[in-house]
């Protein structure tokens, strides 16, 4: 017994020497938990950057507060956008600094319009937030002769749905250098003008109805108004492509304006305003 006793002793002391002469560099420390990025969720932002702009104060649109932000610290570290205007609000000055960043990766025309897309998005988020909830315009396709892209096409579908028929553009998009009295709404995607021949006041209102369920900014326009016969012109919400004039529709619609140069109160039917994506989660 006392033998053992003695052995056990001398393992634990040769144990203990062994253990004070390993270097602290030697001891492999557990690695630090990874910092999470923070997430910007792109229907958000999308969002903001058609609405904000349009505001006559500096307002947010409520949830895209921590998005935004995320953008613009991203901005700023590239020397695309003053600290001052890091401030959660994708005002003006934060679109113009966004369509520098697009231009920088190479970007021309409605692809450097200001709105973020997803690859300018993914890019300019690399090692500094992870995006979420992305959309697009997806492919051009032809309807009635004339431009839209898959998202759009896939908003008048439901609507006709909605409707129980059919509906016919007489102008859609893509079409700059069109019909001047559009005022450049058409020259990116995502805006439309529905023809009315043969429709009642009623069915009118009620197509408009159905546009703006499935997420566009719609009203029916008369004669009286401007220099075009009576139609429906509808922008789609958060369409990427919109055209700068579209976006500022869409961001009139939001604060309750006519999108009209007069900035006249909607006079269009009343519904909850959302957007395609919005309106998807839902049905």
């Amino acid at each position: 017994m006392v033998r053992a006793r003695s052995a056990v002793l001398a393992t634990v002391a040769v144990l203990g020497c062994l253990a004070l002469s390993t270097p602290a560099s030697a001891v492999t420390a557990r690695p630090a938990a990874a910092t999470a990025l923070p997430v910007v969720d792109m229907e958000a932002v999308v969002l903001a950057a058609q609405i904000d702009p349009r505001r006559a104060d500096n307002t947010h649109t409520p949830g895209a507060t921590d998005s935004v932000l995320a953008v613009e610290r991203a901005l700023q570290a590239r020397n695309l956008l003053d600290a001052k205007w890091v401030d959660g609000y994708f005002g003006t000055t934060t679109v113009a600094a966004y369509a520098a960043y697009q231009r920088s990766l190479g970007y021309s025309g409605l692809a450097a319009n200001g709105l973020p897309g997803t690859s300018s998005l993914t890019a300019l988020g690399q090692g500094r937030y992870t995006v979420t909830h992305t959309i697009g315009p997806g492919a051009k396709v032809t309807r009635d002769g004339h431009t839209v892209n898959t998202r759009t096409q896939a908003m008048l579908t439901e609507a006709e749905r909605l409707l129980g028929l059919h509906l016919t553009l007489s102008q859609g998009s893509y079409n700059p250098g069109g019909d001047p009295s559009s005022a450049g709404t058409h020259d990116g995607g995502g805006v439309v003008d529905v023809s009315v021949t043969g429709m009642s006041a009623a069915t009118r209102t009620a197509v408009a109805k159905a546009l703006r369920q499935v997420g566009f900014a719609a009203w029916v326009r008369n004669p009286d108004q401007g220099d075009w016969p009576w139609h429906i012109h509808a922008a789609a919400i958060s369409d990427t492509d919109l055209s700068t004039q579209a976006q500022n529709q869409t961001g009139d619609y939001y604060l309750g304006f006519n999108g009209l140069a007069n900035h006249g109160a909607d006079d269009g039917p009343k519904v909850p305003i959302q957007t395609w994506e919005d309106y998807q989660r839902t049905h």
